[in-house]
């Protein structure tokens, strides 16, 4: 059979994993396609000489490798939105499928680009986009087909799991930890993406829409990051028998779907908790499998190229196949995505954890649960620390509210006089532990 021949677009570290990849798994890799699939032409810059690129045509045009008729699998490993989409859609219009490993061109552009696809029947894949080397997108698309997906919730930013991680085993300040996660390569010298949540956010609405059968909706994603974070606020939360992860959270209710992704106090016990370091896991909650995890590499040369190589062998698995059989891109059929709508923040219920400074003297804690009171807020725990002469932080636990009433209350509890400063406002999940 006529070998798959492949186009890389992109020879920086997943790319130059992804070829790694195939040359070293050559025969494996055809035993499970059926076919041998072959690099035939890559896109780079500039000359490369600790990258053996023998047999493989090379060119600095990547549009080139979306116009030549020998392309059958153009792979997008370039990043960004504007480029990266203009080869995606010209790929698409001569007929080529098309790998990517981008999730915020297909967070952002992901609508248009599916649709073109259909109309071309092509196919679209994108298992490294989220979670590196994790098949999380075959396993919610296909695996739990079964499943009315009930919510997920994820650390799908290896960084800030790393600073997180950091802050808690060793009582490092946010600031400490980040300059040593730019120092080892975890993050970038502008750090923006990963610590305020746009990363994990472009890939919760990837997966936010393969779970409910949504149309993808970047623009309608909650996003809050890790940089206010103190590490008091690691210790107090330890104290109460909870972690702070940066959570991706996903969750369907009759009212619609939270997209939300910030900084989150789960159960120390719950398995999200135990996941450390640059390490990346998602959790899913069927209503026939119940709970499942799946954890591995979020980042890295080959645990992404590994997604990137699965996809092109699922492409090369179907070129031959009827296209009306081929497994939806956004796990529905494009003609059944549901209208359910993106909640507002303000109308979704949690529960939180409150850090504020107040004024040591009788009747400021009475003041505070007077207000949680007339707004209907049950408070969980309560920690009263020893801090100045004249002031200290009290640590409230509250029981689940809609998050549109929080904000009035803590509205009312930072204009009174003997509250120091603003109130530190952090999210409560239980996720397995109910």
């Amino acid at each position: 059979m006529k070998p798959v021949k492949v186009g890389l677009c992109g020879l920086g570290t997943v790319g130059a994993g992804t070829l790694n990849v195939l040359k070293r798994n050559a025969e494996e890799i055809s035993r499970r396609a059926g076919r041998q699939i072959i690099i035939d032409m890559v896109s780079i810059r500039r000359p490369r000489t600790d990258i053996d690129l023998t047999g493989i045509r090379t060119t600095s045009d990547i549009m080139a490798i979306a116009n030549d008729p020998e392309i059958d699998i153009v792979v997008e490993l370039i990043g960004g939105y504007d480029t990266a989409h203009e080869l995606v859609m010209q790929a698409i219009a001569n007929g080529k499928h098309v790998v990517t490993a981008n999730k915020a061109l297909i967070a952002v552009h992901g609508n248009e680009i599916f649709a073109a696809a259909q109309e071309k029947n092509v196919m679209v894949a994108f298992e490294a986009s989220v979670a590196g080397g994790i098949p999380i997108i075959k396993a919610i698309r296909e695996g739990l087909t079964a499943n009315t997906i009930q919510w997920l919730a994820g650390i799908i930013n290896g960084t800030g799991n790393f600073i997180l991680t950091e802050m808690r085993e060793k009582g490092r300040d946010f600031a400490d930890v980040l300059a040593e996660a730019q120092a080892l390569g975890y993050a970038e010298a502008d750090p923006t993406f990963d610590v305020e949540g746009i990363d994990a956010a472009h890939k919760l609405t990837i997966l936010g829409s393969l779970a409910f059968g949504i149309p993808l909706q970047f623009e309608k994603t909650f996003t809050e990051g890790i940089s206010k974070i103190a590490p008091e606020d690691v210790t107090y939360a330890e104290a109460l028998g909870y972690t702070i992860k940066h959570l991706g959270v996903a969750r369907r209710n009759e009212q619609g779907v939270e997209l939300r992704v910030h900084p989150t106090l789960i159960p120390s016990k719950c398995l999200l908790a135990s996941v450390n370091g640059v390490k990346n896991a998602v959790m899913v909650q069927g209503d026939a499998v119940g709970p499942t995890l799946y954890y591995g590499a979020g980042a890295g040369a080959e645990p992404t190229a590994s997604a990137v190589v699965a996809d092109i062998v699922d492409v090369a698995r179907t070129l031959t196949s009827d296209p009306t059989n081929r497994v939806p891109h956004l796990a529905f059929q494009p003609d059944h995505l549901s209208d359910l709508p993106v909640l507002d923040v303000a109308a979704v219920e949690t529960a939180y954890y409150l850090r504020m400074q107040v004024v040591e003297k009788p009747g400021v804690l009475a003041q505070i649960t007077s207000i949680f009171s007339k707004a209907g807020i049950s408070i969980e725990a309560l920690l009263q620390k020893e801090h100045g002469v004249d002031n200290a932080p009290v640590i409230l636990l509250t029981k689940r509210v809609r998050e549109g009433v929080m904000n009035e209350a803590i509205a009312a509890i930072e204009s009174l006089e003997d509250v120091m400063g603003p109130v530190t406002r952090l999210r409560v999940e239980q996720l397995d532990l109910g």
